[in-house]
């Protein structure tokens, strides 16, 4: 799923509270009973071993024209020109205020409420380059980024968007770290390649054009490896786990889908030449169904496409949405009114006809009621959501989001024995008070293990990964380092909670990503581990290959009933969210600044003193930066005494017996004896 999660975050506008609980959503209260098929006995050794990635986009080089990322999935990477303006990558075009002339009142659309059309369309390329990759807590990697340049020290990380994360060395790398299935998504968007330099891309914009390159590239990629093979049938994958291979499945993930063509025709092709899952509808409404909205940049998109203000609802600004039609809930959001067209429902029934997995990641409320009325009418026809974040456990920010999850979409789950892929870019959660982690480091394991833990015990869903690396999102942050370890909500409360992992634990891995986070694929055992060291019980998502394999199961063998009554779904155990103005309060201010008392360690950047706790910041004055200095050995550690001279306020190594000395401190024996040598 392109740019969700954190991608645009500070676009979302006009935030509604949070309501919890299946009344949120349609409930089934007419529902005949149905038969419940029995429940395997989780006891039972797992047939296939390892883990599941279900949205993993491989081959995104080749999406948008192939004129976006920097880094192929094969061959040698090396680091790029740091966004230059003549970049081949990270950057769209210099001006694209003409693309608003597509439609003939766009004279009366105002942009300047919402910052990322403004950045886009009013302003230009230029800034709206600079702009995208910019989160909270990171200076981003598109426009110009020459700190990001250098591979394996400055990319990749986790917040990298223009750059390869899915490098097929990382690949074999998470598969001989257990992960042992993999759902590669094939990939584009065409708003997205006609906003970029007409001289990066390397064809015309056409999405279906994209695919069929990444087809390609997977079919060669499984020719020339013997460690990795496209499954064409659960059987078949599991033949190829037992063989100790990677099995691949290949999916589709494009708002046109099929194109203008016959899709029916279509998707026989795409099913000849080893397609197994599609999503019916991405980003914007299509031929076949409604998107769910959660973000400006496709609403200009759609825009585009139909020149249509709907202001019964605002998304896109505080008083209107472009693009979509739309209508507010019970709960006051505003929602997409398109369900599943008599195409989707076709398209839809055709899939479960071939025994395809559908994935209903990106469909609107009333596109995944119409998909559960379908998979009803098919004995209860598994449905899949690839990649998607638990509504009720989120900040209010993006829970307002249609594209998050609700409880009662994970109900249709249940019982139809589908399973849930979820995405590892988690932001910032609210605390599952049942969950034993402590939620003290926004967007790292632990906010993750706080939407995990949700779903296993109050949601009770089948669960694997559906990271969306290449997915043009940011991913988990580290917990540790200076590569936006914790959530920079606001620096006072990361700085705390990064010394809050120092002090407390678990210690590190020892791997890449303590301080890069989940910069690419191979880190996804790292991640798995990191969600067990801080609590979570990671027992189902370590098995969950074999948890996707029986979905896949279910909808090419015969059914005889509902899957799993769902019956015991609990949303409790989340806690009131409190807002980032209130937390920031409790932090003392210094020049206006809030700031955490003794945070900081030797050598970290700092402020103001009281950040260190040494007591000593080379900062001078309300708007400067410098490092936190020793000034006494208890600053240091017992295996460092405090420099002087040159190293003065640098914590340095104690020397050994012999070593040149001219104080008894600069010695392990603590003495400097008077040939100047420690003792």
């Amino acid at each position: 799923m392109f740019m969700s999660g954190r991608l645009w975050s500070r676009g979302a506008l006009a935030l509604v509270p949070l309501a919890l609980g299946l009344a949120c959503g349609p409930v089934q209260e007419g529902e005949a009973p149905a038969p419940v098929e029995p429940v395997a006995d989780t006891a039972q050794p797992l047939a296939a071993p390892g883990f599941a990635e279900l949205h993993h986009h491989m081959f995104a080089e080749e999406a948008f024209g192939g004129g976006w990322f920097h880094g192929s999935y094969t061959g040698a990477l090396a680091d790029c020109d740091g966004g230059l303006p003549e970049s081949d990558h990270a950057r769209v075009r210099m001006d694209l205020s003409n693309m608003l002339n597509l439609c003939p009142n766009t004279g009366g659309v105002d942009l300047s409420g919402n910052p990322i059309l403004k950045a886009l369309f009013g302003v230009g390329g230029a800034v709206g380059s600079e702009f995208i990759g910019k989160i909270e807590g990171t200076e981003g990697d598109t426009g110009l980024h020459l700190g990001r340049s250098k591979l394996n020290t400055q990319w990749p990380r986790w917040d990298t968007i223009a750059h390869q994360q899915a490098w097929e060395g990382w690949l074999r790398q998470a598969h001989q770290g257990g992960m042992s299935l993999v759902m590669v998504s094939l990939v584009s968007n065409e708003f997205l390649c006609k906003a970029l330099p007409y001289q990066n891309i390397s064809r015309p914009c056409d999405e279906m054009a994209d695919v069929d390159v990444q087809l390609q590239m997977a079919r060669d990629f499984d020719a020339r490896n013997d460690w990795v093979e496209i499954a064409l049938s659960p059987a078949h994958a599991r033949s190829i786990i037992a063989s100790g291979k990677l099995a691949m499945v290949l999916s589709i993930e494009v708002s046109k889908l099929f194109g203008t063509k016959n899709w029916s025709t279509e998707l026989d092709r795409l099913h000849a030449l080893g397609v197994r899952s599609l999503q019916p509808v991405h980003q914007l409404d299509n031929r076949f169904g409604g998107a769910a909205l959660h973000n400006a940049i496709f609403q200009a998109a759609q825009f585009l496409e139909n020149c249509h203000i709907d202001t019964d609802c605002g998304v896109t600004t505080s008083t209107m949405t472009l693009g979509f039609d739309v209508y507010r809930d019970a709960a006051g959001n505003c929602r997409n009114t398109k369900g599943l067209t008599a195409d989707g429902k076709a398209l839809v029934q055709a899939m479960m006809n071939k025994g395809m997995l559908i994935d209903v990641a990106h469909l609107s409320e009333r596109g995944l009621q119409d998909a559960f009325t379908l998979a009803q009418a098919n004995t209860y026809y598994p449905l899949v959501i690839s990649h998607g974040h638990f509504r009720e456990v989120m900040n209010p920010k993006l829970a307002d989001d249609e594209k998050t999850t609700p409880a009662w979409v994970v109900r249709y789950l249940r019982q139809t024995g589908g399973i849930f892929g979820l995405r590892t870019a988690h932001d910032e959660a609210r605390t599952y008070t049942k969950s034993g982690v402590a939620n003290n480091c926004h967007g790292s394991s632990r906010s993750l293990a706080q939407a995990y833990e949700f779903g296993r015990q109050g949601l009770k869903v089948p669960m694997a990964f559906g990271a969306d690396l290449n997915g043009f999102i940011q991913q988990t942050r580290p917990r540790f380092g200076d590569h936006g370890a914790c959530s920079a909500t606001f620096q006072a409360e990361a700085d705390a909670h990064a010394r809050q992992q120092d002090v407390a634990g678990p210690a590190r891995l020892g791997t890449g990503f303590d301080e890069y986070g989940l910069a690419h694929v191979g880190y996804l055992p790292d991640l798995l581990k990191d969600l067990g060291r801080v609590g979570a019980n990671t027992t189902a998502l370590s098995g969950s290959a074999e948890t996707f394999l029986k979905v896949w199961e279910r909808a090419v063998n015969p059914r005889t009933g509902m899957a799993d009554a769902a019956a015991d779904i609990d949303t409790t155990g989340v806690a009131t969210y409190v807002d980032k103005g209130t937390r920031e309060a409790q932090y003392p201010q210094i020049c206006g600044q809030s700031y955490a008392p003794d945070s900081k360690v030797v050598g970290e950047s700092c402020r103001f003193k009281e950040e260190c706790i040494s007591d000593a910041c080379t900062a001078s004055g309300c708007n400067s930066v410098g490092t936190c200095i020793c000034d006494q050995e208890t600053d240091c550690a017992s295996s460092q005494y405090c420099g002087w001279g040159l190293n003065s306020g640098k914590c340095q190594p104690k020397k050994a017996k012999g070593a040149t000395c001219l104080y008894g401190k600069e010695c392990l024996s603590g003495t400097c004896r008077w040939t100047l040598t420690c003792g």
